[in-house]
């Protein structure tokens, strides 16, 4: 029986996908639940398992197709003795291919696709490089590449030659040729993936719409770093994570939204939308790339509520176990550059969102304080503060006004009813 495979809904809004790539090919067979193919939407990219067992028949959806929600994308062939049929027929088309294989390899670039579905790609210098030394395409395949995407350069072949005619005790004429003896001239262009095109146009577009305007203030963390110092050990013995700066800073946040609910809004044209509740986008660095999940309605979360929400969804963001509507509805955005020791940054905004808070990392320095006796030099824990704002709706006073809330309520937090 055929079994076909659609396009699955990814969440709410999600009316269509697109196929990015499939983990296997026609003739292949399929256990249920295994991974068969990677669909990516607008909001998170997300690997697709087999709802049959079967023989995978018919790819309809190639990589790059947008289709929508519903739409069948593939077919699996479940009764056994067909799926024999199908794998037989799809052996003795590749055992046909394969006697057209000559063993130079072509004299243009090809891509030859291994036994494990690998592919590798071979500009011309290597090619010829290839055919003037006779090594065989087999043998070329087997070449370890370090160019972008394994892909093997003029400075490997090479030195696969040299390596191969010192194991031989072949004499060398010549210097011997090495990576930084050599260059190669040619560029390697690839495709952007998915996940990066669409960080591309979403950057593009925010850029396009709002007026972005900078403000910046630092943050003295002393009283807080102190205090995740005392607690950290409890704290991980009770919830089994560590206590960081990071939920501080959203419950901060999230008091100077209540107080400056203009920065908790959106544009749509000439109308403003206030929010009803407050929703957290946060920032979380993937595997090339950025995804933004969402902490959903804020102002009922207490601190600890708080600590749980970022732990799970980063976790989760990470794991690539986030439903795509967890990725939707944020009302401002933070984004906290300083985990990877940065200073200061300027982020973009996260649309349709008018204000994010870039958060740098936390360092000692001397700074003057200021007390009843006179001013004096001490060492304190400080941290910068970033907050981008659309023009078109926060002015510079509404926009300082707010940090300046932001970097208050850090320093005067009440810890002791924290935890």
């Amino acid at each position: 029986m055929i079994v076909d495979i659609i396009m699955p809904k990814m969440g709410e809004s999600i009316t269509e996908g697109t196929i990015i790539e499939w983990r296997k090919k026609v003739g292949d067979p399929i256990k249920m639940d295994e991974i068969i193919l990677e669909i990516g939407t607008d909001k998170v990219d997300s690997e697709i398992p087999s709802s049959t067992e079967g023989v995978l028949v018919e790819i309809i959806g190639q990589p790059n197709d947008v289709m929508e929600v519903g739409a069948v994308i593939g077919r699996v062939e479940t009764d056994s003795a067909a799926s024999q049929i199908e794998k037989s027929s799809e052996v003795k088309e590749e055992t046909k291919a394969e006697k057209k294989i000559k063993s130079k390899p072509p004299s243009k670039e090809v891509s030859i696709k291994t036994k494990s579905t690998e592919k590798k790609f071979f500009t011309p210098v290597v090619n010829r490089i290839a055919e003037e030394n006779d090594i065989a395409y087999d043998e070329l395949m087997n070449i370890e590449g370090s160019g972008k995407g394994g892909r093997v350069t003029k400075v490997d072949i090479l030195s696969y030659i040299n390596n191969r005619q010192n194991i031989s005790s072949k004499p060398i004429s010549g210097s011997r040729i090495t990576p930084s003896q050599t260059f190669d001239s040619e560029d390697n262009k690839i495709e952007m993936d998915h996940m990066r095109k669409l960080i591309a146009d979403h950057m593009r577009s925010s850029i396009d719409t709002s007026a972005h305007v900078y403000v910046m203030t630092e943050v003295d963390m002393t009283k807080i770093v102190d205090y995740v110092s005392i607690k950290e050990e409890s704290f991980y013995n009770r919830e089994g994570f560590r206590l960081t700066y990071t939920p501080f800073i959203i419950k901060a946040c999230v008091n100077a939204l209540i107080k400056f609910p203009d920065m908790n809004s959106s544009l749509d044209g000439n109308s403003i939308i206030h929010h009803k509740n407050i929703n957290i986008g946060m920032a979380v660095a993937v595997d090339n790339g950025l995804m933004v999940p969402v902490i959903s309605n804020c102002e009922e979360l207490n601190f600890l509520g708080i600590c749980r929400k970022v732990r799970d969804l980063v976790l989760r963001t990470r794991n690539k176990e986030l439903n795509p509507d967890e990725l939707q509805g944020s009302t401002f955005s933070i984004s906290n550059f300083g985990v990877f020791n940065v200073t200061m940054g300027t982020p973009i905004i996260n649309q349709p969102n008018v204000g994010i808070l870039g958060v740098g990392v936390v360092k000692k320095r001397p700074v003057v304080i200021e007390t009843a006796d006179g001013d004096t030099v001490g060492i304190k824990s400080m941290m910068y503060l970033s907050l981008g704002f659309d023009h078109r709706l926060i002015d510079g006073a509404g926009g300082s006004q707010f940090i300046e809330s932001v970097r208050e309520n850090i320093e005067k937090s009440d810890l002791e009813s924290l935890l």
